[in-house]
């Protein structure tokens, strides 16, 4: 559905107004959408970027301080939502051994596992990203790309 639709706006100061209004829409509604998606596992957004996070660093462990550097939402506590995983036994956390004032964080089978249920559950592509052909979505990387230059 067209974004002037969707909000009830027919009218914009011009494409550019209208193409920002249109991101920051469409990343609300990719949001709700993966929320859904990881809410039968147990998990939010924040928590499955962690896990992704470790998994490519895995068999070595991360420190909170890489995992905030990584995290696609730089806003997130990293300490809570590690506390959160270990609870539910997909992280370990211990003080590292060659600086005591570091913690490293490792992610567990349970929590391999779980990605790998997750990874063939979306294959993924993610919310909403099924209606665009590859040679779109690479087109839209691009274009997301170039707005961060």
């Amino acid at each position: 559905m067209k974004l002037e639709d969707e909000i009830k706006q027919p009218v914009f100061k011009n494409e550019y107004q209208k193409a920002l209004i249109n991101l920051f829409y469409t990343s609300g509604w990719l949001q709700l959408k993966q929320s859904a998606l990881f809410k039968p596992f147990g998990l939010t957004l924040p928590q499955y970027n962690i896990l992704r996070i470790l998994r490519g660093q895995h068999p070595k462990p991360a420190t909170i301080s890489l995992l905030i550097e990584r995290m696609l939402d730089k806003t997130s506590n990293a300490s809570r939502i590690v506390d959160k995983l270990e609870a539910k036994e997909l992280v370990t956390r211990k003080q590292c051994s060659t600086d005591r004032r570091t913690v490293d964080v490792l992610i567990t089978q349970k929590g391999l596992d779980l990605l790998k249920e997750m990874d063939s559950y979306d294959e993924g592509k993610g919310a909403g990203l099924t209606n665009l052909t590859e040679a779109e979505a690479l087109e839209l990387n691009r274009l997301l790309d170039k707005i961060r230059d």
